[in-house]
């Protein structure tokens, strides 16, 4: 059962085949607060650009679609999520709103200064260098522009067995420091349920 477990957490991380597949509907369920704070925040119109990280089978994406109509951008590690991103949010695609690229978020292929939001949701957990992650949102930032990372506790996951390997669990405190460390000056904490989940918002 250990193993069955790991291999589903690590599905988490880099979402692929029919079980990634099932595990991004799985998510979209049990992550809907997270989704409509973190769009909530989001404040964008027609002509900006949000960047969301680890974009998965496109979820989030299209309630941001939905919401403002902007320009939609996103980088996964899964190139299996890139089709079912696409698929999911056609008309965007169709208008050339929208963006995919597979790759990791400590090293973005975006100029400085590109993005007026950037979102992720439970995606922290599995990057390799957290505050150089960080400082590559940062980097893509323009000025006055957030990056909204909303996140399950560290107490939640760790009753969740899944959770067991290749996760890193934060504190609210730990995700506001690195941030700092990151460069980010002014950084806000707003619970989403409590004790489940918190987002932390970073402003340049």
């Amino acid at each position: 059962m250990s193993k069955l477990n790991d291999y589903i957490g690590s599905q988490f991380g880099n979402p692929h085949g029919i079980i990634g597949f099932f595990c991004c509907k799985c998510m979209n369920i049990i992550n809907q607060q997270m989704y409509k704070k973190t769009v909530s925040i989001l404040s964008l119109d027609k002509n900006q650009k949000l960047l969301d990280i680890g974009y998965g089978n496109g979820y989030l994406l299209s309630l941001t679609d939905k919401a403002f109509g902007c320009n939609l951008y996103g980088i996964d590690i899964s190139e299996d999520m890139k089709s079912l991103a696409t698929k999911r949010n056609k008309h965007a695609a169709r208008e050339k709103r929208l963006n995919l690229e597979v790759g990791d978020c400590c090293n973005l292929n975006f100029p400085d200064n590109t993005f007026d939001a950037v979102s992720s949701i439970n995606t922290v957990y599995f990057w390799s260098d957290t505050v150089k992650g960080l400082s590559e949102i940062r980097r893509c930032l323009v000025p006055g522009g957030c990056f909204v990372n909303a996140v399950y506790t560290k107490e939640w996951l760790t009753r969740t067995k899944m959770t067991e390997k290749g996760f890193k669990k934060f504190d609210p405190e730990d995700l506001v420091q690195l941030g700092k460390q990151a460069g980010f000056a002014d950084i806000t904490v707003t619970e989403i349920v409590k004790g489940r989940n918190f987002a932390v918002i970073y402003r340049k």
